[in-house]
């Protein structure tokens, strides 16, 4: 239908219950607004989704009436709010069902709608919708945080039928929108290579992304997206989206442009496998989509997305994160106890909080020497460490650090006593040769059993040794060998409820611990989902800690994610880097060490030992502040970006020359986020031992105006060169 006749058809209609006095439902950020209206069919349809409505009046322009001679009776043709399948929508639908009489047809209609303030800043509204044939209900599910301009939205899906009926669509939220033209940016990867960036415009037909992994989830296909409404997104400028759904399994995002170049985005569960036999009176409960909008860039859009993480969502957001020195890269599985308890001392002389012990402790049958045995088997082993746990926590405390661990216990090795005792345990099939990726399986948990031994595995740990500081989560392999023994005849559930029972798990551990620190890790940045953060401190971003290709996934994961959620190394990676070009790209998120200090000469232990400390000092800074994104790696040689605390009077500037060419025209930095009216100090930090800045006006005070306007030359033609840069409101 032209655009043009679809309008007028809906604005015939929209009047319709302003007359009969059903108002529209209206969701609103300080920012945005979501307005939902009932047609004469009784149906509910999306009337806008833009910038917040200034006057509550304009409403009545968003309901359907009967003047200007519409059929009431005639069903309203539009964005339908969460269509079913089998009817008039000939494009995918939100929700699909078989019911017991094998009819495959769902038309949902308006009951009712009830919005209530959580408290100053969130507003929570319920809408439940009913098919008039079959007894299904649905509720959809829309929280609105008002500073913040973030909304999220999930559905609750239930029935009266006598007999289970077979869910094989459920998404989470439908959005549309009507805009000249549509761009894409999505995130993809592989190990070592997270969140790579790409851009596409939409054209007519669907645009799918997805993973089927079951585990590690997003090792190739990352949960977000940024949507470019009229052109592609733009850091400070026009209309974008950002959306992400917390689900830690296999997600889907749809992207459909019909014939008259109108867009409708699903997001939810990946069907794919997952046909979900629903019992009468269950509640089947989507992931849940987080999305913002903003008429500013993705810049802003990100911020808005930080502070909503920090206040809201990750566990401990508004917390203090620990710095630390990991052992892998020093020692791997070749270790001792004396061996620890040295890098225990290297910890407290580099200035981390915390020294935390990785793969390679556990295991006495089938010792843990490489990755070929012993996962599943969370005993300590005794040839390595005949002190146990215990001596390695009074060893750090004796030292004057704090004492974390590395678990992976959703996994197992067929070479291990688990595997031996409890094969039934593990996701595998019973008929066919087993693959095995990274020499592993993955437990099943959808078994309520396993879901104990998991739980137990940190509860045994924490119990004997309560004083035990943190735990870094790994989960390295994707659900292979996808069978159930559990579950048994209902294998189509196994990735749905596989997550579910993860997700029982952290919530026990964090009920009972609710102040553990842990890091989410997955091969690297294969977990990245905000539910999964309401149970973790930070994720690991990648194994790949090179520095260059840092700043690039570090970049991706900023779209969505605060600096302090996302854990960031100083190794051995890329030795032709300095070690202030590897700190300097570690130090703007959430900082460690893995690295052997005995590798280092005297001035780089100094310089480190001085960066940790400046880390430290501006820690609120780089972890509470606004993120502005100045210099984008994917358009120069060169990237930047900075920190701003937020009442202003602070902010830290990186910037980092990648590869310059020869001869190559440098521009100066403008900063962001800074009071115009201020005036600041600036000043190079973490310079190495006997050296001095070369940054012109170092130590000079600007006003935030000029610093905006006219910006820093900081950028120079050397490879792999940084500087961090201290601003101080004088």
């Amino acid at each position: 239908m032209r655009k043009e006749l679809f309008a007028a058809s809906l604005c015939a209609s929209f009047c319709l219950t302003a007359a009969s006095g059903q108002a529209p439902v209206r969701i609103s950020t300080h920012e945005t607004d979501l307005i939902l209206s009932v047609a004469p069919n009784g149906r509910l349809y999306q009337t806008y989704l833009g910038k917040r409505l200034a006057n509550e009046a304009d409403l009545v322009h968003l309901t359907y009436n009967t003047q200007g001679g519409s059929d009431a009776s005639s069903p309203a043709r539009g964005w339908e709010a969460y269509p079913g399948s089998g009817a008039e929508d000939y494009f995918e639908p939100a929700l699909a069902i078989t019911h017991n009489d094998g009819n495959m047809t769902t038309i949902l209609s308006f009951v009712s709608s009830e919005t209530k303030k959580i408290d100053d800043n969130v507003t929570e509204t319920v809408i439940y919708l009913q098919d008039k044939v079959y007894p299904v209900e649905v509720a959809l599910r829309y929280v609105a945080y008002g500073r913040e301009n973030i909304l999220k939205s999930w559905s609750e899906i239930r029935h009266r039928e006598k007999k289970p009926v077979t869910l094989w669509r459920y998404a989470s939220n439908m959005l549309y929108f009507e805009r000249a033209a549509y761009h894409l940016v999505e995130f993809n990867g592989d190990w070592a290579k997270e969140v790579q960036m790409s851009a596409q415009e939409l054209q007519f037909g669907k645009k799918v992304i997805e993973t089927k992994l079951g585990s590690r989830a997003a090792m190739h296909a990352h949960p977000f997206f940024e949507l470019g409404l009229d052109g592609p997104p733009r850091e400070n400028g026009g209309s974008v989206l950002l959306g992400t759904i917390g689900w830690t399994g296999n997600f889907q995002f749809t992207f459909e442009v019909d014939h008259a170049g109108n867009l409708r985005l699903l997001s939810g569960i990946n069907p794919y496998a997952s046909a979900y036999e629903l019992k009468p009176g269950e509640v089947f409960t989507t992931p849940e989509f987080i999305f913002t909008l903003s008429d500013e860039g993705r810049g802003q859009a990100s911020r808005n997305i930080h502070n909503w993480a920090r206040r809201y969502q990750l566990k401990d957001g508004q917390g203090d994160r620990l710095t630390l020195l990991n052992n892998w890269e020093a020692t791997g599985f070749n270790f001792d106890e004396q061996k620890l308890e040295q890098l225990m001392k290297e910890a407290k002389t580099l200035g981390v909080d915390m020294f935390l012990l990785d793969d390679g402790w556990f295991a006495n049958k089938y010792p843990r020497a490489n990755d070929r045995a012993g996962l599943g088997d969370w005993d300590v082993n005794r040839a390595k460490l005949p002190g146990g746990i215990p001596h390695l926590v009074q060893a750090a405390e004796d030292a004057g650090v704090k004492f974390g661990l590395w678990i992976e216990p959703e996994m197992v090795n067929p070479k291990s006593e688990l595997f031996e005792n409890h094969p039934d345990w593990v996701i595998h099939q019973p008929n066919r040769q087993t693959y095995y990726y990274r020499n592993q399986l993955v437990l099943d948990l959808a078994n309520p059993k396993v879901q104990d031994y998991v739980f137990g595995i940190v509860d045994k740990i924490m119990t004997e040794n309560p004083t035990l500081a943190y735990f870094k989560w790994d989960c390295n392999s994707p659900v292979t060998n996808v069978y159930s023994p559990y579950l048994k005849e209902k294998q189509n559930q196994l990735y749905v409820d596989h997550v579910r029972g993860v997700y029982n798990v952290f919530e026990r551990v964090k009920e009972k611990y609710p102040n553990l620190p842990m890091m989410l890790c997955s091969g690297g940045g294969a977990r990245c989902d905000y539910e999964a953060m309401k149970y973790f401190t930070e994720f690991w971003c990648s194994d790949n800690t090179d520095p260059v290709e840092r700043l690039y996934i570090q970049w991706g994961f900023s779209q969505f994610f605060p600096s302090k959620a996302m854990a960031a190394h100083v190794t051995s990676w890329n030795k032709k880097t300095s070690i202030k070009f590897r700190t300097d790209v570690a130090m703007t998120c959430k900082l460690g060490f893995d690295i052997s200090l005995q590798e280092m000469e005297e001035k780089e232990l100094s310089y480190c030992r001085d960066a940790v400390a400046n880390y430290n000092r501006l820690k609120d800074v780089i972890l509470d502040g606004d993120l502005y994104r100045l210099v984008s790696p994917y358009e120069t040689n060169h990237t930047a970006v900075m920190h701003v605390a937020q009442n202003r009077d602070k902010a830290v500037l990186y910037t980092y020359d990648i590869y310059p060419r020869f001869g190559e025209k440098l521009l100066p930095v403008k900063l962001e986020g800074l009071d115009a009216s201020k005036t600041y100090r600036v000043e190079e930090i973490n310079l190495m031992p006997g050296s001095r800045s070369r940054l012109a006006g170092n130590g000079k005070t600007y006003t935030g105006d000029y610093l905006m306007k006219a910006g820093l030359n900081v950028f120079t033609t050397s490879s792999t060169n940084s500087r961090v840069i201290e601003i101080t409101q004088q």
